[in-house]
């Protein structure tokens, strides 16, 4: 098996821009055999800080699957409306100007590489409901029209962020997992099925919202009932006030453990949690999106502890199908 990594998060480039850094980083992840390819971040561009390097960079035999909170977050840094789900008419078409702008950063990278490259780009349900109005009406308006586009063969799925809860401050604080899954219901009746949507469950921001490690686990069987279930991310959560910092997005390495050296002690995503929720998947092998997204700390760590850390999660992945 051959798996997405989220890398940005492993990147040494976490503030500024050192091409020479991120090309050993590059290099490194070259180097690791069941690496299918990279959960790519979009911010507007199709390469935050150079096109020409990543273009340059990147192993051409890799796939993509794009993910577009990291542009979305930092708009709403901006803009408290803005997002595909916003009531707000004006923050909802500036998230879809920002949606035709990945649009077109798939072309450019499918057009580089000469072929259907990029299998998926992962939206999400913003604004954040704490901040701003949204609905499932907004929702499916949005959907419809990027439908109108041509996504040069990549899936378009919601990726799940924790929703908005009362019981504690959000981190994305978007829609509630049953509100998109009742939208990807509706607008997927009338699509035939090469144009279905998806839906990828994130483990680490439904722990967060659910505040139990099960929660992934539901989350996925809601989605997979739903039939709409089209990947699986890892990316850890915890309460523990370490590095990482307790109940933060920070995309936390596996829990530590003999098989896991290079991993996180307070980490809630042991390897016996991932194991369960691609059990519960049935046919994780067939799902399109299927991965990691791993943060590194201290965010100054060595170029052999990010590898490292990336293959030991990686591992655990290998060791569910090899007993599978």
């Amino acid at each position: 098996m051959k798996y997405y990594v989220g890398a940005y998060a492993a990147s040494p480039n976490q503030s500024g821009w050192d091409p020479e850094l991120e090309t050993e980083f590059y290099n490194g992840l070259k180097a690791l055999p069941n690496v299918k390819g990279l959960e790519h971040p979009f911010l507007g561009r199709l390469h935050q800080h150079d096109d020409n390097w990543f273009l340059a960079n990147i192993d051409p035999g890799w796939d993509y699957v794009f993910t577009c909170i990291p542009g979305v977050m930092n708009a709403l840094g901006q803009n408290p409306k803005f997002g595909i789900a916003s009531e707000d008419e004006a923050g909802r078409a500036a998230a879809l100007d920002f949606m035709q702008q990945a649009c077109a950063a798939i072309g450019k990278l499918n057009s580089h590489l000469g072929r259907q490259a990029i299998k998926a780009i992962m939206i999400q349900t913003a604004p954040a409901r704490h901040n701003a109005a949204s609905s499932k009406a907004a929702l499916k308006a949005s959907l419809k029209t990027m439908l109108s586009w041509d996504w040069q063969g990549a899936k378009v799925v919601i990726e799940h962020c924790d929703a908005y809860v009362d019981s504690h401050a959000p981190s994305k604080g978007f829609l509630a997992l049953t509100d998109e899954l009742d939208v990807l219901t509706a607008v997927n009746a009338g699509l035939p099925a090469e144009q279905q949507l998806g839906m990828v469950i994130n483990w680490g921001r439904s722990v967060f919202e659910t505040r139990r490690p099960e929660g992934a686990l539901e989350h996925i069987k809601q989605a997979k009932a739903a039939g709409v279930l089209t990947g699986l991310m890892f990316s850890g959560v915890s309460d523990k006030d370490s590095a990482y910092g307790a109940w933060r997005d920070s995309h936390q390495p596996a829990q530590q453990s003999e098989r896991v050296k290079h991993g996180e002690p307070g980490s809630w995503m042991s390897e016996q949690a991932m194991h369960d929720c691609l059990a519960a998947c049935a046919k994780p092998e067939a799902l399109l999106v299927l991965g990691a997204k791993i943060g590194i700390r201290p965010l100054d760590g060595t170029m052999e502890q990010r590898i490292d850390t990336i293959r030991d999660t990686l591992a655990i992945l290998d060791r569910y199908f090899k007993t599978a």
